[in-house]
C-alpha cells in the first residue's frame, strides 16, 4: 500500500491549464514574428536585387530601409498625430453608422419575408459598386468634404455587417423560435432574447470584416480631402513620387485596420464566450 502511495506521489504533475495556454500563445507569437521577418527579408531581397534578377515590377519599390527613413521623416514632421486623428474619426464615424443601420436592416430582412422582398434587391444592386465609384455622388450629396469621406467609409462597412447579420438571423434554430412562441414570447422580446443572441456570432464577424473594409476604403475616401489623413498621406506620397511614403501609409493603414478588427474580435470573445472553441477560450 505504501509503495502505491509513493509511486503516486512521484508521478509527474500535469502542467496547469494557464501555463499550457501561455506556451501555446508564445509559440503562436513566435511563429507570427518569424513570418513577418521572413516577409521583410523577401521584400528587401526583391527590392535591392531586382535589376540583377530581372524583375522589372520591383524597380520602383523602395527597400525596407527607405520606408523606415520615410517613417522617421513623417514622425519628425509632427503631422503623424493629425493624420491618425482625422483617419480614426472618419473610419469610426462611418463604422458606427454602418453598424447601427446594417444590424437593424439585417435583423429585419432576415426575419420578415416582406421586408426581404422589398429591400434586399436594391441593396444587392448597390453592394458590388466599389467605394471609389461613390466619390462623385458623395461630393454631390454632401456640402462638406468631411461628411463625404465619412460616407465612403460608411458604404464600405455597411454591406459586410448587413449580409452577416442576415446570415446569422437565417441560421437561428427554428426550434428556439418555436419554443419561445409556445411560452408566449412577444415579438420584440423574441428579437432581444432569442434572435439577437443566436445571431450575435455572425454579427460580430460582420463587424470585424466591416472595420477592415472601412480602412480599405480610406484611401478612396481621403482622395476627396486636401488636408490630413493616412489615406491622403499615401495618395500625396504617390503624387510626389515619395515611394517610401507610400509604403509607410500602406503599412499604417494595414496595422490600424488589423488592430481595430482584433479589438472587435476580442470584445466579441469576451461578450460571447460560449461561441468560442474550447481551446481558444
Amino acid at each position: 500500500m505504501s509503495a502505491v502511495l509513493t509511486s503516486d506521489l512521484a508521478a509527474p504533475v500535469p502542467p496547469p491549464r494557464a501555463a499550457s495556454a501561455l506556451r501555446r500563445r508564445a509559440a503562436a507569437w513566435l511563429a507570427q514574428g518569424a513570418a513577418i521577418v521572413a516577409f521583410v527579408a523577401l521584400w528587401h531581397a526583391l527590392a535591392a536585387t531586382h535589376a540583377r534578377l530581372g524583375i522589372v515590377s520591383f524597380q520602383n519599390v523602395p527597400t525596407p530601409l527607405a520606408a523606415l527613413a520615410a517613417g522617421r521623416d513623417l514622425l519628425e514632421s509632427g503631422k503623424l498625430g493629425r493624420h491618425l486623428g482625422y483617419s480614426l474619426w472618419r473610419v469610426g464615424a462611418g463604422f458606427v453608422a454602418a453598424s447601427l443601420l446594417g444590424i437593424a436592416l439585417g435583423l429585419s430582412i432576415g426575419r420578415f419575408a416582406l421586408v426581404r422582398r422589398v429591400l434586399l434587391p436594391p441593396l444587392e444592386l448597390l453592394r458590388p459598386i466599389p467605394a471609389v465609384a461613390w466619390i462623385p455622388l458623395a461630393i454631390l450629396m454632401f456640402p462638406s468634404t468631411e461628411l463625404s469621406m465619412v460616407f465612403i467609409t460608411f458604404v464600405g462597412a455597411l454591406f459586410p455587417v448587413l449580409l452577416n447579420t442576415i446570415h446569422g438571423v437565417e441560421g437561428v434554430d427554428r426550434r428556439l423560435v418555436a419554443s419561445a412562441r409556445s411560452l408566449g414570447t412577444r415579438r420584440w422580446a423574441m428579437f432581444a432574447q432569442v434572435i439577437l443572441p443566436a445571431a450575435a456570432p455572425s454579427i460580430a464577424t460582420g463587424l470585424a470584416i466591416g472595420m477592415g473594409t472601412c480602412w480599405f476604403c480610406l484611401v478612396s475616401a481621403e482622395m476627396i480631402s486636401g488636408q490630413f489623413g493616412i489615406g491622403y498621406y499615401t495618395w500625396e506620397s504617390y503624387t510626389l513620387q515619395d515611394y517610401g511614403g507610400i509604403i509607410v501609409g500602406m503599412l499604417a493603414i494595414g496595422l490600424l485596420g488589423m488592430g481595430c478588427s482584433a479589438l472587435i474580435r476580442r470584445a466579441a470573445r469576451l461578450a460571447m464566450p460560449w461561441s468560442q472553441p474550447e481551446g481558444t477560450r
